[in-house]
């Protein structure tokens, strides 16, 4: 069985003689969509760069399965890494950048490091993020506590 690559397109009309325009198709073998430029490029004028490199990689037997998974998924993943792999990833890509940054990831590192999150830490949270509070150390945090409920008692005196 030959590999091949299917590109179906649509044409979208207000006109009345496209209406019944039937979807256009190509097949291609991944050899031969290796060396087809011109449809490369209409791949990528359509789709993006992104796209077209996915697709080589695909034609190459290169497949990236974890770029098929869903963000919340990969964070489930990734809280389980060490703090030092969990670094590393980051540096991998932008996508894992950012979810290695997540405040998302972060909340449940934090979850998992505490054996309590009281509401005051919670509140912290929102205004810092949760990598700064997994990051900042305990006399640290409980100083920054008091100073959030000192200034939200003077705000409750002015109101």
């Amino acid at each position: 069985m030959e590999l091949q690559i299917i590109f179906r397109w649509w044409k979208i009309s207000l006109r009345s003689e496209f209406r019944s325009a039937k979807p256009g198709e190509i097949k291609e073998s991944h050899e031969d969509f290796l060396e087809n430029s011109h449809l490369q490029v209409q791949v990528a004028l359509i789709f993006g760069a992104r796209i077209l490199d996915y697709v080589f990689n695909l034609c190459e037997g290169k497949f990236d399965y974890l770029e098929r998974l869903s963000d919340q998924l990969l964070l489930k993943i990734i809280c389980y890494l060490d703090l030092e792999d969990v670094a590393r990833l980051a540096q991998t890509s932008s996508r894992f950048a950012k979810l290695c940054k997540s405040d998302s990831l972060w909340e449940q590192i934090v979850q998992s490091a505490c054996d309590t999150i009281t509401p005051d830490m919670r509140a912290l949270a929102k205004d810092l993020g949760w990598r700064q509070v997994f990051f900042t150390n305990k006399i640290q945090l409980q100083r920054q506590i008091r100073k959030k409920k000192r200034q939200g008692k003077q705000k409750e005196k002015h109101t």
